[in-house]
């Protein structure tokens, strides 16, 4: 780690213990009583709430994908897509949530409630975690990048489950995973703005925080987006948008190579 991003390291950190102790004092944000009520209900083939349902097979197809690429062959892998093999273990630890994501979503829609939500938000809090250990990697330091992946992942599950006992407390508190989930997204962001990459085509990670914000708000228009098409609910396609972006990581680790390639 040079002295530049040891610097930028060490404001990271004390944001970050500022915005946790934030989300420790204020107020609670508890889970919206509507929330499991989607606009599209539609059953086909005895799939209730089928497109919900079905749509995360696009999670699943670009999920499965970059994990074959990912575990192919360790030489091409290291002439191409990472300086050293190890780096590859958060985008494993990724696309492994993905595939997860496709798992729990779907378990999730089929019959909605907070008991099934929880294995929809899991997958979901460990893909964003490791990838913010990715962008460390890249933007601070390996070792620092590898060390905190763990640490990363623990406190996305932790979020999650301290989610699901505040419900069952019946006083939900939804602000660690909040902290978690756009919390995280936005220090990708900093560090991107920040610090240089040690690969090309860093620039697609904006694109593919672009597509996670644009599924959000198409989450928040879901009866809305519906009335308007009469075939996809908002829901949906935050689904669609979200593998969308999974695949433009896909594409980038694809396309990419180390910077001191290019001189």
């Amino acid at each position: 780690m040079n002295g530049r991003a040891r610097i930028w390291f060490w404001l990271f950190v004390i944001l970050s213990v500022v915005i946790f102790l934030a989300a420790a004092i204020l107020p609670s944000v508890p889970q919206p009583l509507e929330y499991h009520q989607f606009a599209d209900r539609r059953v086909f083939l005895n799939v209730p709430n089928f497109l919900n349902v079905a749509s995360n097979l696009a999670l699943l197809i670009c999920g499965v994908a970059g994990l074959v690429f990912l575990l192919r062959s360790p030489a091409m892998l290291n002439r191409t897509t990472f300086i050293q093999l190890s780096e590859r273990w958060p985008y494993i630890i990724l696309f492994l949530s993905v595939v997860m994501t496709c798992v729990g979503s779907a378990y999730y829609h089929w019959a909605p409630d907070n008991e099934r939500l929880l294995w929809d938000r899991l997958p979901i809090a460990t893909g964003i975690t490791a990838l913010l250990a990715a962008t460390l990697v890249e933007r601070i330091s390996l070792k620092v990048g590898l060390r905190l992946l763990p640490w990363l992942l623990l406190f996305g599950i932790g979020s999650v489950i301290y989610w699901y006992w505040s419900e069952q407390q019946g006083a939900g508190n939804l602000n660690f995973y909040i902290v978690i989930q756009f919390y995280s997204l936005l220090l990708i962001i900093m560090l991107g703005i920040i610090l240089p990459s040690r690969y090309t085509h860093g620039a697609v990670m904006y694109r593919v925080i672009g597509l996670y914000g644009i599924a959000k708000i198409a989450e928040s228009l879901d009866r809305e987006i519906y009335a308007l098409s009469g075939v996809i609910s908002g829901h949906t396609l935050k689904h669609l948008l979200g593998a969308l972006a999974v695949y433009w990581i896909l594409r980038m680790l694809q396309r990419r190579c180390p910077v001191m390639a290019m001189r």
